[in-house]
């Protein structure tokens, strides 16, 4: 790993401002573990950004280590529940980008709830 990716996978991200409320977000889902948001920049009519509250290393998916594997199952539970909240019972797509090469912006594993439109395959 390259030292700027290094530091940036371990620097503070825009998503723990997001978590302490520094920075405005539309929510909707928040329990104790995580916290669901529309992004900013939404690829689909829904797009909601599921996270984590607390990193733990968890900057992308390659990062999880066995101590992750409840945390990991209840984002794509909470994924499922936000996805009939918001009506997406035709079919959503999760989608979770690990690193530069997949477009991995933010340096906190998110997973990207996406529908209301038809999914292509193969994804770009």
């Amino acid at each position: 790993m390259a030292d700027s990716e290094k530091e940036a996978t371990e620097a503070p991200t825009i998503f723990d401002k997001i978590i302490k409320k520094e920075i405005p977000s539309t929510v909707v889902y928040e329990d104790d573990k995580v916290l669901a948001f529309r992004d900013i920049a939404p690829q689909a009519p829904t797009h909601i950004l599921i996270i984590p509250k607390i990193k733990d290393g968890l900057s992308g998916l390659s990062k999880a280590e066995e101590r992750h594997v409840e945390i990991l199952g209840h984002l794509l539970y909470i994924a499922k529940l936000v996805a009939k909240q918001e009506g997406l019972g035709d079919g959503f797509r999760i989608v979770i980008n690990d690193g530069n090469d997949a477009g991995q912006s933010v340096y906190h594993l998110h997973v990207h709830l996406l529908g209301g439109r038809q999914m292509n395959w193969p994804p770009g």
